[in-house]
């Protein structure tokens, strides 16, 4: 034995002592004391539960990062240089709000002569107009030659060609003056500005201005591993678990352990795997209107909704480690025909969510059967297995308890 556990088992002794000699003193009196316990201790009242079968909820909990419902990038689509930043870096803007502006004096100038353009042709065609309408009646009484007749149709229609290249010039040149106004294309949160006032923006290659990404809705992706999915496979088809037929209730907790209020709805997964990792991407979407949730947040995704049909499970508290692993005591015989603490190895499966008082519970896969007496409180008080025990019901635990504190209370005077 090592030198702590056994002097702990000498100060342990030496303090139970005197109760063991008391109670020999007792018993030499001829009191009456209740047997079965180790060294003439009464036997320790324990709480237990009856093991019934039933449907225990299952959650499945995976580790996943927020980002924008729509992620965007804010680029220039013309050339020039960056006049003014219009927007508050990290602020919330609305669609259509101007976040940039280009130095628009080189593109109203170009706009002011395509339509200087557009008013020549214009006249230009006017004239052919008027040409056209002064020979016509002059061919049809052959006062004038074919050949002149046929300019001035062929100027007519030249002119009218000409006014439409310069009406789409002039609308390609305020196309591009409107372009010098950088506005957002979606409601949301956008980032750093990634140029500053006087920089060059090249609309054919260094044209990223700054990005944005909508964040309500806001999606939350996740992945399920290939072995926990065809684990899952695994057991639906067996019949042991039960996918939920309108589809999960998806939750979130954050790195506080704070529940997110909406629940959210799981709206995509991936039908093939990562090649690079082997897990399969899914990904829920949640309402964020009170901004809890910022895009590369770190939560946890809870599933909720499956079930396991027909499961024993019991409170977290009744399994215990022992040196071969995993056992509950159960309420038994001992070899005196007393009721006994009787340990039964278990093979646990998942923690999971029980009704009534005890929340936490653990899932029982074997070692465990319908009409077990489960002991779920007064372990502390059973130091070796087939101890004898006073085993209760919660129930009567309570009024055992009850009687006692109406025993033990003053009278009133």
């Amino acid at each position: 034995m090592p030198a702590a556990r056994s002097t702990q088992f000498h100060s342990y002794t030496l303090r139970l002592a005197p109760a063991l000699i008391l109670v020999g003193l007792l018993a030499a009196c001829g009191k009456d004391q209740p047997h079965g316990g180790g060294g003439g201790m009464p036997p320790p009242m324990v709480t237990y539960e009856a093991v019934t079968a039933r449907d225990v909820p299952i959650d499945f909990e995976y580790v996943g990062q927020a980002a924008g419902s729509r992620e965007v990038e804010i680029r220039a689509r013309v050339n020039g240089i960056v006049d003014k930043r219009l927007y508050e870096e990290g602020a919330r803007v609305k669609a259509g709000q101007t976040l940039f502006r280009i130095d628009p004096a080189p593109f109203a100038a170009a706009a002011a002569a395509a339509d200087a353009n557009v008013a020549s042709a214009d006249a230009a065609l006017k004239k052919a107009e008027r040409d056209y309408a002064r020979l016509k009646p002059l061919i049809e009484a052959k006062a004038v030659s074919q050949q002149e007749f046929d300019n001035a149709a062929s100027g007519l229609d030249i002119a009218r060609a000409a006014l439409k290249a310069a009406q789409a010039q002039a609308r390609n040149t305020n196309i591009d003056l409107g372009y010098t106004d950088v506005r957002a294309p979606i409601s949301g949160v956008v980032g750093r500005a990634l140029k500053v006032e006087g920089a060059l923006a090249n609309a054919a290659g260094d044209s990223l201005l700054a990005t944005m990404a909508q964040t309500d809705p806001i999606h939350v992706n996740f992945a399920l591993s290939e072995a926990d999915r065809a684990h899952v496979q695994s057991e639906v088809a067996a019949g042991t678990l039960k996918l939920p037929a309108s589809g999960y209730s998806v939750k979130l907790k954050t790195s506080d352990g704070q529940w997110l209020k909406n629940p959210g709805k799981l709206d995509f997964s991936d039908y093939k795997a990562d090649e690079t990792t082997g897990a399969y991407a899914s990904r829920a979407e949640f309402s964020n209107a009170d901004n809890s949730l910022t895009p590369g947040q770190f939560v946890r995704v809870l599933l909720s909704g499956a079930q396991r049909p027909n499961a024993i499970a019991v409170p977290q508290r009744a399994v215990l480690d022992g040196p071969t692993g995993k056992f509950v005591y159960t309420v038994g015989t001992g070899k005196d025909g007393k009721p006994a603490a009787v340990p039964a190895p278990v093979v646990p499966g998942e923690w999971v969510r029980l009704d009534g008082k005890e929340p936490n519970g653990w899932v029982i896969k074997k070692g465990l059967k319908t009409g077990d007496k489960v002991i779920v409180d007064g372990m502390a008080r059973i130091f070796f297995p087939f101890a004898p025990v006073v085993p209760m019901t919660a129930e009567e635990a309570a009024q055992a308890a009850a009687k006692q504190a109406a025993g033990t209370a003053p009278a009133a005077k």
